[in-house]
Parts: C-alpha cells; structure tokens; sequence
C-alpha cells in the first residue's frame, strides 16, 4: 500500500540518520546507520511512493518510454530533478557521472534525469535535446515539462535527488549540489541491502544515445566570440569540442587549441586541454579563458604557442571572498571573461573580470598591481571578489558586497565617460545590470522585477527598465561607436540592444522561434540560444555565437545583412576523410572523350550552407535522340578540393532531352579553402532518328567558387547551356 503525499512523509526519519551522520566518525559507523535508516523505511506499513511516468512524456537517451513499475522494477533509482539552465545542476552532473561509472544497470543503479523547467524554453524538447548534448548526458531523460512529478513528489528547488528503492519505494532525498559524499554512501548501501535481500534484478536498461545521432561539426556549441580588431581575427570558444579557435575574419582557422575531448592540461597547443571552455577575452598575443568546467582561466599564449594557468585550482571552490595568488584560488564555473582598467593604472586592460556563474559574484584577477574602486592596493596575480555576496539573488546596492546576482553569465565594459560601466549579463534573474567603475555600485538597467528575490520575472517585452522583459540572457556586447549595449537573450532566441541612458531595450535580430534562417533582414532571421556576442567597431560588425546552430553569425550593422562566418581551414579534426571517398567513388565514373571541350564559366561568389542548382540546358543536332541503350550522365568532380563533394550526390542519369535534370551542390558549413573550382561534367550517346549513325559526346563546366562569409542567400541557380553539333 503506498502512503500518501510528497517528500515531506520522509523528512523525521531522514532527519534523524542526517543529525545521527554528523556525530558518526568512522565510515563503518556511517554505513550502520544508513542500514539502520533503510530497514527503518523498507519495513512502514505503507511505502512512499513514487507515482508512476506519464505515459505521453518524451524521453530522450532511450529507445522508448520507461516506467518506473516495469523497466525500472528491481533498480535502485536516483531521479535528478533538474533544469538545464541552473548551474547547481550543471555541477551535479560530474558526481552523477562519477556514480554511473562505479554501479551500471547490471549492478543494479539506474540514474534518470527528470527535466522540470524554470523557463518557458526549457520545456521545448529539441532545446533540452542540445543541454543533453552540451553536458554530455548519457543517462535517460524525461521532459516533465508541466512539471507533474515534481508536484506530486513537492520536490521545492532545483537541483533534488531523490533515490528511489526496487519497488519504487523513497529511500533518501539530497537537495542542492555539494553531497556527493552521502550519494554515494546512501546508494552502496541500498544496492548492498536490497541485493542481500535478492531484490535487485540485473536487467539492462534499452539506451539510444541522442550524441550518437550527431552529424560531425565545425563547431559544437560555440559558447562565446571576441573579436581583436588591431589584427583583425577572432576567437571562438568552441565549447562543445573543448577547444579555443583562432580564425581570420574570413574565416580561415590560425590556430586550435586544445580538444576535442575534455581534460585539463597546460603546455603547448597540441598538447593543451580545456573542459567546456566559455568566456574569451583577446590583446595582442594573449587570450584569457574562462574555462569553466575545470573552474579555471586560462592564458594563452598565441606567439609562444603555450597554455598556461592563471587563477583556479582545478576543484570546484566554495569560497566567496579570495584574495589568494590566482593558481592558489579556487574558483567556481567561470562563464566569461573581460578586460578593465585598475584606480590610477599604468598599464592600461590590467584587469581580467571575471563573470563568476557558480558563487553568483563578479570577481577580478590583477594582471598587474593596481586598486580596484575603493579598494585597496593589491598585488599581480590577486584573485579575489568584487561584487555579489554570493546569494543568488537580483540585489541592487551602492556597495558591491551587499549586491546579489544569480548566475552572471556575460560580460561587456564601457570604461569610457560618462558610462564608466561593467555591464553583467545576469541570467537566472533575467536582467542586465551594472556595476561602477568609479565606486562598485551595482544598479539595475533592463527586465526582471524590483523584488530581489523573484527570479521569475522574465518574458519577451520590448520596453524600458523594468518594464522590458528577457528570458535567461547570457551574453552583453558595449557598442562605443553607437553608445548602445547589445544583448543576447538567449531563451528568447534574439538579439537585443539597450539604450543605457535611457533604459529602453527594443529587439534588433531574431524571430523569437528557435530556427537556423538566414533572412532578408535582422528580424527575419532566426538564432537557437545565442550565447555571446562581440562588436567589431572598425567594420560595424556584430559577431553571434548562435550556440545552439552550432555556428558564428555576423550582423552588419550597416546593412543590416546578417551572414555566417565559415571555417576554412586545413585540419580535419571535425571532418571524414572525404579525400578517400570521393577518389573511390570518382574510379567509377564514366570518362570524356578527348574532344569534349572545357567551358570556364565566370566565378560564383557562395557562402557556407547555400545550396547551387546547376540546370542542364543542353540541346542535341536536329533529328537525333538519346540513346537507350547507352546511359547518358552527369558527374561533379573537384580535383585537389574532394572535400567539397562530401556526402554530396556526385552522379546522376539524364534519360529524357527535354526534362534535364537539376543538379544542388551545398556549400559545406566547413571549408577547407576559400576558392575551389567545381566541374559539371555531361556524357552524352545519341543516335540519329534511324539509328545510321550513334556518337558520344561530352562537356565539362569548370566552375569556380569564391566562398566568403557575406550573405549570398539560402539557394542560387545556375544555368549550364551547351549546343552539341
């Protein structure tokens, strides 16, 4: 029989083991009382129950819908409610992992992710689809986007675990990140005392991973762009491949840096290793890094080619002062990086800011002595907090310790007068504020509410101050040229600017769907959750890290063309050895004779993803046909540049003169050169009307292609016209 109610029916009993734990001393004593708890709540006369999945919610990571009674009966279950936004459940993910390492189904533990949404966004599948992605979840999800479990369980904050028993009966509950101890005590001893007990089955769970299905990409969820205008290239934080990419701003990649697995590691560039890399701040020959999910921030050295350490230990920190030597300092999930200008400096950017997402703080790293406003001096390599208490909070306060943020996740500077601003993307309030660079107060700009402690006031609201509404913003860009502040509302999938003088945010780019079009105008095209953004002054250029579309946008803010950023570059990381493929392939291809001359048609200027329509208008000498017997066709080749036809149709049939084929070529997104010549070849056989006299002929139409970033349109036709004699 099971009890009625939510998680409180279990708070004495689990009460009484947490108050006994705290005395426990030896790990023998703390195993005793967990056993002492389980046979406590395995032996009520009524279970706590979990209530069973519905039956119309998506799962993601499996074949199929699992149910907790049947699938899971004979597991011991942790149910991880979370939001993929949060970043208490993003540093829960590693203990998880962790535990899926040491117990797998067959020994009795199955972990399942039940996606609760804080954000209207979050409940879309496709966008939960990219966070099991982008945080490598390899366990089952399930999308409970009306949150009906975690009503019924009245689960309060994200993220909960709940550890469930074989017949679905509640054993422990842990609220909040930071248990990892006591998960891992209390899931040994249930599996030790429900397999003692012969109620553990060891019955594999049916899996689809959803990583599986993943096409290879130049880019994987680009996190952040910064652009240096003195020596006109980019950096792009490729988070998803765990690298730092160094690109023209043509595209063409100068250097990568690290990837594509995960790990932490200095040292030169091929040997160097980041973990989720996000924020990116770039001068001269230096790139600093904030490497979040190694709790980090990184130097790079572009000149010397070496990676280097500059503040974190490596280990999640807790504190919220610092104060200690950078690489002595443990930090917490950095999400961006930006440079600023100490009290009375002498050198100018000898400041690194540092948006740090998982104390909800703003802190500084001094790259050099200085002081920061209304501080005291400190030394080179101080690492230390400058702003939030460290509750997660929309606290507004003319003293920066006494001010809350939640989750700040971008950041941008305007150091010129009369601003003298440090712009914070602040994500789970869904607001942008400010801080002073004269005297650290921290004021309000855009969206959310006046009370600090609802961070649900989002929503997609044009307007001023309080009255404009965001929805989870992660990125802010300061445009010095046009006095504006550009905004990546990334849950409403656009790209807004404010007017700081006047508090009004209006919407620049995006539909406010999550798509990938590239339209005639700012507002009809689309993003998928951008990230980060940067403006390139000199060009009037805005760069988007459209993560979720796994590409670099460009927005002119002239024209108001919006473009993408190709990757041309001479590495394969990303790519299929295509060079192979198509030789083989090309092996099987008819041959032209030798009289079949060669037409050179003009240049074509296409951009990466366009796709060309080649439309065959050829023409045959008066009373003649096609020959049956013989198959005429077309074929691509591209000598030298194969990687153009990969996973392309090369080849096709031409059995009707008067209905010829139309032949689409699309640009790859990754383009190893800039130009390449592209050749439509023709065989034909045709025979006179009485079959006297049958020939063969052919035709090759070189092509070339200048492939650039402007936006040339989605499709472009072509007409290919050839009379044979």
């Amino acid at each position: 029989m099971a009890a009625v109610g939510g998680l409180a029916g279990l708070l004495p009993a689990q009460n009484q083991l947490e108050y006994a734990l705290e005395d426990a001393v030896t790990p023998q004593e703390k195993e005793n009382l967990v056993y002492q708890h389980l046979r406590k709540v395995d032996t009520w006369e009524r279970d706590l129950k979990v209530p069973e999945f519905g039956a119309d919610l998506l799962w993601l990571n499996t074949e199929g819908p699992l149910s907790l009674y049947k699938d899971l009966c004979g597991k011991v279950v942790v149910l991880d409610f979370f939001t993929y936004c949060c970043i208490n459940c993003i540093h829960l993910l590693p203990d998880l992992h962790e535990l899926e390492q040491k117990y797998s189904t067959k020994d009795g533990l199955l972990v399942v992710g039940v996606h609760s949404a804080k954000f209207p966004n979050e409940k879309v599948l496709d966008n939960i689809k990219s966070a099991v992605l982008r945080y490598n979840i390899t366990h089952p999800v399930v999308n409970d986007a009306d949150a009906t479990l975690w009503h019924e369980l009245e689960v309060s904050c994200w993220p909960t675990l709940v550890i469930v028993g074989p017949r679905g009966n509640v054993l422990f509950t842990l609220i909040g990140e930071g248990h990892k101890e006591k998960l891992f005590l209390f899931t040994s001893i249930a599996l030790k005392y429900y397999r003692e007990k012969g109620q553990i089955n060891s019955s594999t769970i049916r899996t689809q991973l959803y990583r599986n299905a993943l096409p290879p990409s130049p880019l994987l969820f680009p996190g952040k762009v910064t652009v240096d205008s003195t020596m006109d290239r980019i950096a792009i934080a490729d988070t998803g491949h765990h690298r730092i990419l160094v690109v023209t701003k043509n595209g063409q990649v100068l250097h990568t840096i690290g990837g594509p697995n995960s790990g932490r590691k200095d040292g030169p560039f091929s040997e160097a290793l980041f973990s989720s890399p996000q924020g990116v701040a770039i001068k001269n020959n230096i790139i600093y890094v904030a490497d979040t999910e190694n709790h980090l921030i990184r130097k790079i050295d572009l000149q010397m080619e070496m990676v280097s350490t500059v503040a974190g230990t490596g280990i999640q920190g807790m504190d919220k002062e610092g104060g200690a030597k950078g690489e002595e300092q443990p930090i917490s999930s950095p999400w961006d990086v930006a440079f600023g200008t100490s009290v009375s400096a002498t050198h100018e950017d000898d400041i690194l800011w540092i948006a740090m997402a998982g104390t909800h703080q703003i802190w500084a790293l001094m790259l050099e002595c200085g002081r920061l406003p209304k501080g005291s001096d400190l030394k080179k390599g101080t690492c230390l907090r400058y702003a939030g208490s460290g509750n997660e909070e929309n606290r507004n306060n003319a003293y920066p310790h006494k001010a809350g943020f939640a989750q700040p996740s971008g950041l941008s500077v305007a150091a010129e007068e009369p601003w003298n601003y440090l712009f914070v993307a602040d994500s789970e309030s869904s607001t942008v504020r400010t801080i002073s660079l004269k005297d650290g107060a921290v004021k309000h700009l855009v969206g959310g509410e006046r009370d600090p402690m609802n961070l649900f006031a989002f929503g997609d609201i044009d307007g001023a101050g309080i009255n404009a509404k965001l929805q989870h913003p992660l990125g802010v860009a300061w445009d010095k040229r046009r006095s504006l502040l550009y905004i990546a509302d990334s849950y409403n999938h656009k790209i807004k600017f404010v007017d700081p003088k006047m508090k009004n945010c209006a919407t620049l780019a995006g539909t406010g769907e999550a798509s990938n079009v590239i339209g005639s105008s700012f507002t009809t095209s689309s993003f998928n959750e951008p990230g980060g953004l940067c403006v390139e002054e000199k060009e009037c250029l805005l760069y988007i890290a459209d993560t979720n579309n796994h590409q670099i946008k460009v927005l002119d803010l002239e024209t108001k063309i919006v473009s993408l950023l190709p990757l041309l570059s001479t590495e394969t990381l990303d790519t299929v050895d295509a060079s192979h493929v198509q030789k083989t392939d090309m092996a099987k291809l008819p041959k032209l004779p030798k009289s079949a001359p060669n037409l050179q048609l003009p240049s074509l200027i296409v951009s990466p993803g366009q796709t060309l329509h080649f439309m065959l208008k050829l023409s045959l000498p008066p009373v003649t046909k096609l020959t049956e017997e013989a198959p005429s066709s077309w074929f691509l080749s591209a000598e030298g540049s194969e990687w153009l036809l990969h996973e392309q149709n090369i080849f096709g049939k031409i059995e009707d003169i008067s209905k010829q084929p139309v032949i689409p070529l699309q640009i790859p997104m990754s383009c190893l050169s800039a130009e390449v010549v592209l050749s439509i070849k023709v065989c034909l056989y045709y025979c006179s009307k009485d079959s006297s006299a049958c020939m063969m002929k052919g035709i090759s139409f070189n092509q070339p292609l200048d492939i650039t970033n402007a936006n040339q349109g989605s499709t472009a036709p072509v007409e290919l016209i050839y009379a044979f004699n």
